[in-house]
């Protein structure tokens, strides 16, 4: 494991890490307008489809070099757990204001600490175990708002379920996303990361096809560019720090999901979402402060 970058580099690393969460908001945003017209299935092939354009370009740019076994086996995994991921997560976005989604999203970051510490050997606190607590009584918060605003209502429900399935599976991405930044090649990962999911989906696909209109493949082909992008700052930044350290970063997505919500959905998030989510995130700030 490398060391910790000096505090000016750490600086720069996380404001990319920062800009690559942005990147990732504003694809969702997109996604949400979508997801009234397509499959979530439709939706996340087209996405990993248009990326790999993107991901095939930057690897013949730097070319990496072949694949070990290990690489291909560690790179696979990484891909089932991808389409897991953005399926349930693209599918939560269309039962779910776009705000709301983010806030439950937000144990993500508690999840990748925890697991960066079983299976990376990251350093064990107490603070990890209170900000997943923390974590946990802010989900709570955020969906006890909606029963006490009129009832939970089955889609919302159903929503909220596929975005914690989502988030453990982002925690389990990034920490093996963690493991491999510091083996393989940059635009090796980049190219595994949309090729395999691309794969996957590409038979599955075909029973729930829907015709594309025209403004809507150029829109498809924008979010393959923004998570093509977002994803190679994002293994750029863990390859560097560890992942307790830079899994609070994607807290920036909430700023970014309100306003996006507000402008495309006039979606205004209630006190019960943003108090989850401060509570949240005040959890989760702890495991910055390890020693």
């Amino acid at each position: 494991m490398p060391s910790a970058p000096a505090t000016p580099a750490l600086a720069r690393l996380v404001l990319l890490a920062v800009a690559a969460e942005g990147l990732l908001t504003l694809m969702d945003a997109f996604i949400k307008l979508l997801s009234a017209r397509y499959p979530a299935l439709q939706i996340a092939f087209l996405r990993f489809a248009f990326g790999l354009i993107g991901a095939t370009a930057y690897a013949l740019w730097s070319p990496p070099a072949w694949p070990t076994r290990e690489a291909v086996l560690h790179n696979g995994v990484r891909a089932v757990i991808i389409v897991v991921t953005a399926t349930t997560f693209f599918f939560a976005l269309g039962r779910l204001p776009l705000a709301d989604a983010i806030a439950l999203s937000f144990i993500a970051p508690v999840l990748t600490a925890l697991l960066g510490v079983g299976l990376l050997g990251e350093r064990l606190d107490w603070r990890i175990g209170v900000a997943l607590a923390a974590g946990f009584a802010g989900m709570l918060l955020i969906v006890g708002g909606k029963v006490g605003g009129g009832g939970l209502d089955r889609e919302a429900a159903i929503g909220a379920a596929a975005v914690f399935i989502s988030a453990v599976g982002y925690a389990l991405n990034i920490v093996v996303l963690r493991h491999r930044a510091t083996r393989d090649p940059l635009s090796q990962i980049v190219l595994f990361q949309n090729l395999g999911p691309a794969l996957l989906l590409a038979l599955p696909v075909l029973w729930v096809w829907t015709p594309l209109a025209l403004n809507d493949a150029l829109l498809f082909a924008l979010l393959g560019t923004l998570g093509v992008a977002a994803h190679t700052m994002l293994a750029h930044a863990f390859a560097r720090i560890e992942a307790a350290r830079l899994a609070p970063v994607g807290y920036v997505t909430l700023v970014w999901g309100v306003l996006f919500g507000l402008l495309l959905f006039a979606e205004v998030p209630g006190l019960a979402t943003l108090a989850g989510a401060a509570l949240i995130v005040l959890g989760t700030v702890l495991t910055q402060r390890r020693r």
